[in-house]
């Protein structure tokens, strides 16, 4: 079972998902990360994506922090079920509807949203069989939907090349935690000047 590190709901169990097909994020990897994205100011108020959620336990976490709306993105429909009693939880906790949930596909999902600064912080955390180009184009369907300064973190195998970032899109951190490594990237300024 997983907690919530930290914020107004910090220590609050969640569930996690049974069986195979997903993979949760280490502990350690995660406080790093959250260590990371406090560091960068991003969270208070933030609007935040997390595609391939698989329990929500990411995404929960930021609206424990301060996030203003968290939307979480998970085809799998046990997994979606996982995400929606814990965000049911934390709601609950929070005494408001910060995160909902999508039992849909990253790149459905993606594809059907109107262009402009919908989020702040994307989390991807897809299964480390995602095949790059997938991968890449997933990243190029984010850019039209990503607030100034947004921040995406990509999770993937340490085993994984990088990705392939698109034209709207500049890697500007990477971080490797033993199999895990995370990629953090940001709008680029020709991307910004289009969306504002």
């Amino acid at each position: 079972m997983s907690r919530i590190i930290a914020g107004a709901a910090g220590g609050l169990a969640l569930a996690n998902v049974p069986g195979t097909g997903t993979r949760p994020t280490t502990d350690r990897v995660k406080e790093a990360l959250f260590s990371r994205l406090e560091s960068y100011d991003i969270l208070h108020d933030a609007v935040v994506l997390d595609l391939f959620a698989g329990s929500g336990a990411l995404g929960i976490e930021c609206a424990s922090r301060g996030a203003a709306r968290v939307e979480l993105v998970e085809l799998n429909e046990k997994a979606a079920g996982v995400c929606r009693r814990n965000a049911d939880q934390v709601n609950t906790v929070l005494r408001r509807r910060v995160v909902q949930v999508h039992r849909t596909g990253a790149e459905g999902f993606l594809a059907k949203l109107q262009a402009g600064g919908h989020y702040n912080l994307v989390l991807m955390d897809p299964p480390y069989t995602l095949t790059d180009s997938k991968l890449a184009l997933l990243l190029d369907l984010l850019v039209p939907v990503l607030a100034g300064g947004a921040v995406v973190v990509v999770e993937r195998s340490s085993r994984s090349p990088q990705p392939q970032w698109p034209a709207g899109l500049e890697c500007f951190s990477d971080r490797k935690y033993g199999e895990t490594q995370l990629w953090f990237a940001e709008p680029a300024e020709a991307s910004l000047q289009q969306n504002p």
